[in-house]
C-alpha cells in the first residue's frame, strides 16, 4: 500500500467513525497539512461542512454551533498559528463546557526542531484548557493504525459528552504527499463494521444524585421559613421545568439569571423573579429579606449584586447543585450536591412528598414577589422617562418584540448586565446564550452566527461597539451561508463599562487608557459584508428595524448609539427609583 492510500485510509477510518457515531457539523479553514481531513470529511456526504476563512472566527463559530445544539462539532485548521488561533474559544469552551473536537493538522516528527516552515510545538498546545489531548501516530499501512483511528474518534467524542461537556484536542501529523492523483481512496471496510464499546462510552447518562444526600437536602429545606433557590447559567432543557416544580411545592423565591432558560418559558410561575439585581442594590430592603437556606444550580450568577448578597449570608446553609464544576466565587457555600441539576430537583420534589410549607415561607415568597412587581414598574417607568437613548431599554424593547421560539445572544461587559437587569420574564419561550465561560468580548459575532445556524429561528444578538470590532471578521459567515442574524450594535464609542467601575475615577488617564474612543463609523463594515444597515432615532424606529430584520431574514445591523456618561447617570437613576419603590 502507497503512502497516500494509506493516509486517506486513516483519516477515512477516524471520519467515517465520528459519523456513526452521530457528529454531524465540521468548521474548518483552507490549509495544506490539513488536506486529508479536510477532503475526508467533504467527501463523505455524512456532515454539513462549514468552511470559514479566519480560524478565530471559524472557532467561535463552532462554539456557538455546538452551544445551541448540544452536540459535539468537529473544528479543523493546518498547522503552525492556525492551531493558535483556536486557543481563546476552546478556553470558553473549557470553561462554558462545550463540546468541541479540535483536529489539528502538524508536521510529521522529522521536520520539528529543524527549522521547517510553519511548523511549532503543538504537543499539549491548549494545555488544561482540553479534557484529552490526543498526538496521532503518523498514517501507515498497517490495519492496527487504522483501528487506532477509528478508536480514537470513539474516545475523543466520548470525553467531548462526558459531563461537564467540554474540548478535546487531537493532533494529526501528516507526511507528504497530502494529495492522491486521483480521488481519495475510501475508508477501508473496518470502518464500516460495528464500534466495539462506543454505544456505552458516548451515550452519557445523567449523573443520578446520592439518595442519602438527597434526604439531608430535604430535610434542610424543609426546615426553612425563608428559603431562596438561585439559578445561574446552565443549558440543560429539563431543567426549568424540573426546579419550577420544587420551588412550587416549597414556595421558594426563585432568582433566576436568563441564562439559566428559568427566567422565561411555559414552566414560569408567579416564585420566578427576575428583577433581583435592582432590589438586591438596596442594602436595607437586601438585609430584610435574608434567607435561612439557599439553593444554588448552575453557574455563578451574572448579577454583582446577587454575588454580594449571597456573600453576605455567610452564617445561612449554601447548597451547591452540579454536575461540573464548583461554581461558587463567594466562598461561601456549604455544601455540594454533585450530581444532574434536573434529577436533583425531581429526587427532591419527590422525597418531600406530601409536605406543606409553613405559613412563614409563604409570607418571605411574597414579600420577594411584591418587591419584585414594584421594582419591574420602577425600571419600565423609568426608562421611558429618559429623555436620550438608554442601552437598558434596549432589552426591555426586545422583550415585546421577540416572536415566540427566538435566540437572544447578549454581548459581554454591558449588554450581558443589561440583559440580567432589564429583560422581564413570562411564559414567552425565549432562548439567552453568551459566552459567559471566560467572559471575554472576543469571537462573539461569530457564536452567535453559529448558534443561529444551529438554532434556525429568529435570532438577535446585541453586542458593544468593541466586542463588534473585535470579530468583524466573523459577519462573512453570515453571506457565504446565508444566516440571519439581526445585530443591535450599542456604540457607546469606547469600553462603556469602566465608567461603572472605580478606574472611573481616574480622569487624567481614564479616557486614554479605559474608555479608547474610537471614533469608527460602522456603516461601511456593513456594506462590505452586505448586511442591511439601519441608525434608528427614536425606539419607535427601533422597534420597526429589529421587526424588519427578524421579518425578512439575512443579516441586519440596528445601531444605537448612546453616550458613556450619560449612561452611567441613567442607570444610577433607575437603581435610586427601584429604592424608593421598595421603601
Amino acid at each position: 500500500m502507497d503512502s497516500v492510500t494509506a493516509l486517506y485510509r486513516c483519516v477515512g477510518a477516524f471520519v467515517s467513525a465520528l459519523e456513526r457515531l452521530g457528529l454531524r457539523h465540521v468548521c474548518l479553514c483552507p490549509g495544506s497539512r490539513s488536506t486529508p481531513l479536510a477532503l475526508a470529511f467533504a467527501r463523505h456526504g455524512g456532515f454539513r461542512v462549514w468552511v470559514h476563512l479566519d480560524e478565530r472566527s471559524a472557532a467561535f463559530f463552532a462554539l456557538g454551533l455546538a452551544k445551541a445544539s448540544r452536540q459535539a462539532v468537529a473544528l479543523l485548521c493546518t498547522s503552525g498559528t492556525a492551531a493558535a488561533n483556536f486557543v481563546p474559544a476552546v478556553v470558553e469552551a473549557d470553561a462554558a463546557h462545550v463540546a468541541l473536537l479540535v483536529c489539528t493538522a502538524d508536521r510529521p516528527p522529522e521536520l520539528h526542531h529543524v527549522g521547517a516552515n510553519q511548523t511549532v510545538e503543538q504537543h499539549h498546545l491548549y494545555d488544561r484548557h482540553v479534557r484529552l489531548a490526543i498526538d496521532m501516530p503518523v498514517p501507515d499501512g498497517e490495519a492496527t493504525t487504522r483501528r487506532y483511528f477509528q478508536h480514537m474518534a470513539a474516545r475523543a467524542l466520548s470525553a467531548c459528552r462526558a459531563a461537564p461537556n467540554g474540548p478535546v484536542h487531537l493532533n494529526f501529523p501528516f507526511r507528504e504527499p497530502l494529495v492522491p492523483k486521483g480521488p481519495p481512496p475510501l475508508a477501508g471496510g473496518e470502518a464500516k463494521r460495528a464500534l466495539p464499546l462506543t454505544s456505552a462510552l458516548l451515550l452519557p447518562a445523567p449523573r443520578m444524585p446520592n439518595q442519602e444526600q438527597v434526604t439531608a437536602v430535604a430535610d434542610l429545606i424543609r426546615g426553612a421559613r425563608r428559603g431562596l433557590i438561585v439559578c445561574g447559567g446552565q443549558d440543560d432543557p429539563a431543567f426549568p421545568a424540573a426546579v419550577s416544580q420544587l420551588a412550587t411545592k416549597m414556595r421558594f423565591p426563585v432568582l433566576a439569571d436568563p441564562l439559566s432558560g428559568v427566567r422565561c418559558g411555559f414552566h414560569h410561575t408567579d416564585l420566578i423573579l427576575d428583577s433581583y439585581d435592582a432590589i438586591l442594590r438596596d442594602t436595607a430592603f437586601a438585609a430584610r429579606v435574608a434567607p435561612d437556606v439557599v439553593l444554588r444550580f448552575g453557574a455563578a450568577p451574572t448579577s454583582k449584586p446577587l454575588l454580594q448578597f449571597l456573600e453576605r449570608q455567610a452564617s445561612c446553609p449554601q447548597v451547591l447543585v452540579t454536575d461540573g464544576d464548583w461554581t461558587d466565587p463567594t466562598l461561601v457555600a456549604a455544601a455540594l450536591l454533585a450530581a444532574d441539576p434536573a434529577a436533583c430537583c425531581q429526587a427532591l420534589t419527590a422525597v418531600l412528598g406530601g409536605h406543606i410549607p409553613p405559613k412563614t415561607a409563604t409570607a418571605y415568597a411574597r414579600r420577594w414577589q411584591r418587591a419584585d412587581a414594584a421594582a419591574r414598574a420602577a425600571l419600565a417607568a423609568g426608562s421611558g422617562e429618559l429623555n436620550e437613548p438608554f442601552e437598558g431599554r434596549v432589552f426591555l424593547e426586545l422583550a415585546r418584540l421577540l416572536p415566540e421560539g427566538a435566540l437572544l445572544f447578549a454581548g459581554n461587559s454591558m449588554p450581558v448586565r443589561d440583559l440580567d437587569s432589564f429583560f422581564p420574564g413570562g411564559t414567552r419561550d425565549v432562548h439567552f446564550l453568551a459566552n459567559r465561560g471566560a467572559s471575554g468580548i472576543d469571537g462573539v459575532i461569530s457564536t452567535a452566527l453559529g448558534a443561529a445556524a444551529a438554532r434556525q429561528r429568529p435570532a438577535v444578538l446585541v453586542i458593544g461597539d468593541l466586542s463588534f470590532y473585535h470579530d468583524m471578521n466573523g459577519l462573512l459567515a453570515a453571506r457565504q451561508y446565508g444566516l440571519g442574524l439581526t445585530i443591535v450594535l450599542v456604540n457607546n464609542d469606547g469600553g462603556g463599562i469602566f465608567s461603572f467601575l472605580p478606574q472611573a475615577d481616574q480622569p487624567d488617564y481614564f479616557e486614554q487608557l479605559f474608555g479608547t474612543p474610537h471614533g469608527l463609523d460602522f456603516a461601511p463594515a456593513a456594506a462590505l459584508y452586505g448586511a442591511q444597515y439601519r441608525r434608528p432615532t427614536s425606539w419607535d424606529e427601533f422597534g420597526a428595524s429589529v421587526q424588519a430584520g427578524l421579518a425578512s431574514g439575512g443579516l441586519h445591523i440596528v445601531e444605537v448609539r448612546t453616550d458613556r456618561r450619560v449612561n452611567v447617570a441613567q442607570h444610577r437613576a433607575l437603581w435610586q427609583r427601584v429604592a424608593e419603590a421598595l421603601r
